[in-house]
């Protein structure tokens, strides 16, 4: 089944979660390991360049996601899920989008303020253009200090938000015994 219904999801939509999945957190994990690199390494510039690349297919895959989940139903929450389960659930999903969105553009308006000018090169394939960056930003050394720490916390905010969306769908599988989980697991 390759649409979803008001039952399950279908394989395109489990596609686009999985491979998204996997994709942020490993570019969570690439992001953590490279605050710490030495900036005038060219490994350091390699893994950049890397992570602005994957960042940059993450934006589009979000994008091309969320126009898939307005032409296609979603499934309904099980009926036995209280109202503030089902409220934080839609909290939680608006959040994991928004950040879906949110980072690869905040990442990006981070290095279009960069003073360095560094170019970004996704996949040694194409250079993407600089965005402009807001005069009320102030100087390019300010706007980058702000718009990395955005970044960050961004960062952090979207961890918290997987952690926190795993942790609901384990409780759906083990405790509720609902087929939440297994919905997003398999097309029926």
């Amino acid at each position: 089944m390759i649409k979803n219904t008001h039952r399950t999801y279908g394989l395109i939509a489990i596609t686009f979660h999985w491979l998204m999945a996997l994709m942020i957190i490993g570019l969570l994990g690439l992001g953590l390991y490279m605050v710490d690199l030495p900036l005038t390494d060219q490994r350091t510039f390699e893994l950049y360049q890397l992570h602005k690349s994957f960042g940059f297919v993450i934006l589009v895959l979000a994008v091309l996601r969320l126009v898939w989940r307005t032409v296609n139903p979603s499934p309904k929450l099980p009926e036995t899920m209280p109202f503030l389960e089902r409220m934080a659930a839609h909290l939680g999903h608006a959040g994991l989008y928004g950040l879906m969105l949110f980072l690869p553009l905040s990442g990006w308006l981070m290095v279009s303020a960069s003073p360095w000018g560094v170019p970004t090169v996704i996949f040694d394939s194409f250079t993407l253009p600089h965005l402009p960056v807001p005069d009320f930003l102030g100087t390019k050394e300010t706007a980058e200090a702000t718009l990395k720490t955005v970044h960050e916390w961004g960062a952090y905010l979207l961890i918290a938000l997987i952690v926190l969306h795993i942790a609901a769908a384990l409780k759906h599988h083990f405790i509720s015994r609902d087929d939440v989980l297994r919905r997003m697991t398999r097309p029926s």
